[in-house]
C-alpha cells in the first residue's frame, strides 16, 4: 500500500486541542480525510475544508486505509478500539491503525494483537509537543508495532511532526511517552518555583527567563511554558486532566517495575491537588497557581 494523497484514504478520529490541527495537516496536504469526533462542532472546521463526517467509528473504519486516534483517556481507546462497534472489528483487511493517544502501554499491546489477528496492523504513536507542537506540526512522534507498518505510515508523520523515531515493538511508543512524562513532570515542578523564586527574590521573572531560558537550565518548558505562565494564561494546549492521567498511568507502570519515582510521585500528588481545586480543564502550565497561593 503506497501511502500518498492520490490513492490513500485517512480516517481521523479525536479533533480536539490536538486533534483538529494535526487532521488538518493531513487535509491540507491533499489527503482524502474521514472524520468522527465525539462532539461533532470540534470537527466543523474540517469539515467545511473537505473532510467527510461519520457518525461512528464502525462507519469510518471501512472507508480507510489509514486511521490515526488521539483521544483522551484509556478507557476511550480501548471503546474506539475494541469494542464490537470499534475499530478492529470494523477496519479492512491491511489497514493500519495509529493510535496517538497518550495510553497504557497493555493497551497497546491488546490492541495490536487483536488487530493482527484479522489482518491489521497497529501502531501505538503517543506524541509531545503540546497545541503549539501540533498547529506547527513539529510534534515529537514516538512509535511502537511492526517495522514495516511504520515505514509505511512515515509520510503521514511527516507531516505533523518533526523528530518522528521508532522506538521497537507495541507499547514501547507508549512506554517512551511516559519516560517523556516522567521528565516533564520533573521539570514543571522546577520551572514553577524558579519563577516563585524569582519573584520571592523582587526580580523581574520575564528578565530572568532571558538569562536563565539560553543556559543550562533550558527546557521546552521554561521557553514556552513560563511566558504563559507570567501572563497568567493557562488556557489548555495540554489538559491538566490528561496530564494526570499519564502521571498515573506511569506511577503504575514504575511499580509493576519495583522503582522508586519520588519526583514522579510528587508531581502527581501537585497536580491532583490542582485538578481538586477545579482547575483539570486548564493547560499543563497552571501548576503555577499553587504556588501563588
Amino acid at each position: 500500500m503506497t501511502i500518498s494523497p492520490s490513492d490513500a484514504v485517512i480516517g481521523f478520529i479525536g479533533t480536539g486541542v490536538m486533534g483538529r490541527p494535526m487532521a488538518g495537516h493531513l487535509l491540507a496536504a491533499g489527503y482524502k480525510l474521514h472524520v468522527f469526533n465525539r462532539t461533532k462542532a470540534k470537527a466543523q472546521p474540517l469539515i467545511d475544508s473537505g473532510a467527510t463526517w461519520h457518525d461512528s467509528p464502525a462507519s469510518l473504519a471501512p472507508a480507510c486505509d489509514i486511521i490515526i486516534t488521539i483521544v483522551g483517556f484509556p478507557d476511550d481507546v480501548e471503546q474506539v478500539y475494541l469494542a464490537p462497534a470499534g475499530l478492529v472489528a470494523n477496519a479492512k483487511a491491511g489497514a493500519i491503525l495509529i493510535d496517538m493517544t497518550t495510553s497504557r502501554p497493555d493497551t497497546a499491546q491488546k490492541i495490536y494483537s487483536e488487530a493482527k489477528s484479522r489482518g491489521v496492523s497497529a501502531l501505538d504513536a503517543p506524541v509531545s509537543g503540546g497545541d503549539t507542537g501540533a498547529r506547527n506540526a513539529a510534534l515529537s512522534i514516538m512509535v511502537g508495532g511492526d517495522k514495516d507498518a511504520f515505514d509505511k505510515a512515515l509520510p503521514l508523520f511527516q507531516l505533523m511532526g518533526k523528530n518522528i523515531v521508532y522506538q521497537g515493538p507495541a507499547g514501547c511508543g507508549q512506554h517512551t511517552k511516559l519516560v517523556n512524562q516522567v521528565a516533564l513532570a520533573g521539570n514543571m515542578l522546577g520551572v514553577c518555583e524558579a519563577l516563585a523564586y524569582a519573584k520571592g527574590a523582587g526580580l523581574d521573572p520575564r528578565t530572568v527567563l532571558q538569562s536563565i531560558s539560553a543556559g543550562a537550565a533550558g527546557s521546552w518548558s521554561l521557553s514556552n511554558l513560563a511566558p504563559r505562565m507570567l501572563a497568567g494564561d493557562f488556557a489548555p494546549g495540554f489538559y491538566v486532566k490528561h496530564f494526570l492521567k499519564d502521571l498515573r498511568i506511569a506511577a503504575e507502570a514504575a511499580e509493576k517495575m519495583g522503582l522508586d519515582a519520588p519526583g514522579l510521585e510528587l508531581a502527581r500528588t501537585l497536580y491532583e491537588k490542582l485538578s481538586a481545586l477545579g482547575f483539570e480543564n486548564d493547560g499543563t502550565q497552571a501548576l503555577y497557581r499553587l504556588y501563588g497561593r
